[in-house]
């Protein structure tokens, strides 16, 4: 054989190599689910992760996304810690997935989980929430000055929230305390099973204001309501229902807090199905469904990919060590 004839041979074989290569990546792109995806809410129905988990699951559904269904699947207690050791033991499942907020930083920084986010494989950033802090509809409190400063003269008085000591409610507005000038720590917060529970203690006139999230009291404010909201803690007005509710930055206090909601899988999923579920979930967020179901909850899309969401909540990890430690909440 000559020299010209091998240098031609090579010459073809390194295209072929390449076509290989990319078959390869392009078949393990291709993947697709072979059963029915566990998506885990850990917590009872009712809450926002089981609301995020049902909703996407029927939008799915509804706008045939994907050949295999999506099974909402409740598994309460501990803040979530529950759920998260039940995944933690399926390892390199990809038909494994669980919502996530902020308590999957707090929770385990605040020592009641031995997981936390690092031991998961981030999916994506679905969307985000804010905090919103409601009173009674005759109370004495008009705006966030007036209830700020009665819990300054008087640290006695209360303000709930329906999650844990240390979990999303409360660093919500021990932040906001923060930034109009108080201890952190100086507010009395009483924490509740969860918002039906603290409405109600707030209508009894137990506790003075709840602090919670601004897409779940949607339906509880408007014409006639019992109740009256201060503020968000959005950086602009929100929509839907909201619009006329005040941010806390627009009363003089600079502070903001993002309740965010993802998705994340099993420890060391496949980066092929990671990229499945990215796709899909981006795709998801434009269908005219999942548009009308955010209006209604008054979610804001806040979508990241995994690498993004990844970073994230690396950062979010260090933003809530500083306002644990203030609180003298952070595991040591």
């Amino acid at each position: 054989m000559t020299s010209l004839t091998l240098k031609r041979l090579s010459l073809f074989a390194l295209p072929l190599a390449a076509v290989a290569g990319l078959n390869s990546a392009a078949q393990a792109q291709e993947w697709t689910p072979e059963r029915s995806i566990e998506f885990v809410a850990p917590a009872n129905p009712g809450g926002g992760w089981d609301t995020l988990v049902r909703t996407m699951s029927r939008v799915i559904q509804q706008e045939e996304l994907a050949d295999e269904s999506f099974a909402a699947i409740n598994v309460p207690g501990g803040g979530g810690a529950v759920a998260w050791a039940q995944v933690a033991r399926d390892e390199g499942n990809p038909h494994k997935l669980f919502a996530t907020s902020p308590p999957m930083i707090l929770v385990p920084l605040a020592g009641a989980s031995r997981y936390d986010h690092t031991d998961f494989t981030p999916v994506a950033r679905i969307n985000t929430d804010y905090s919103i802090i409601l009173v009674a509809a005759d109370s004495e409190y008009q705006d966030l000055e007036d209830l700020l400063n009665a819990l300054k003269e008087d640290p006695s008085l209360s303000v709930g929230g329906g999650s844990a000591p240390g979990s999303m409610d409360h660093i919500s507005i021990a932040g906001l305390a923060s930034a109009a000038g108080m201890e952190a720590s100086s507010v009395n917060y009483i924490p509740f099973s969860g918002g039906g529970d603290a409405m109600t203690n707030l209508m009894g006139g137990h506790i003075e204001a709840v602090v919670g999230g601004a897409g779940e009291a949607v339906g509880q404010l408007g014409e006639g309501s019992q109740l009256r909201a201060l503020g968000v803690s959005s950086e602009e007005r929100l929509g839907a229902g909201l619009s006329e509710v005040p941010t806390y930055q627009e009363q003089g206090f600079d502070y903001t807090f993002d309740i965010w909601r993802g998705v994340m899988g099993a420890p060391d999923m496949p980066e092929e199905a990671v990229a499945y579920y990215e796709d899909l979930f981006a795709e998801m967020l434009e269908t005219d469904a999942w548009r009308e179901a955010s209006d209604q909850l008054g979610w804001i899309d806040a979508y990241q990919d995994s690498e993004e969401f990844g970073d994230f909540l690396d950062q979010q990890q260090e933003q809530f060590s500083d306002v644990l430690s203030e609180l003298g909440l952070l595991r040591q």
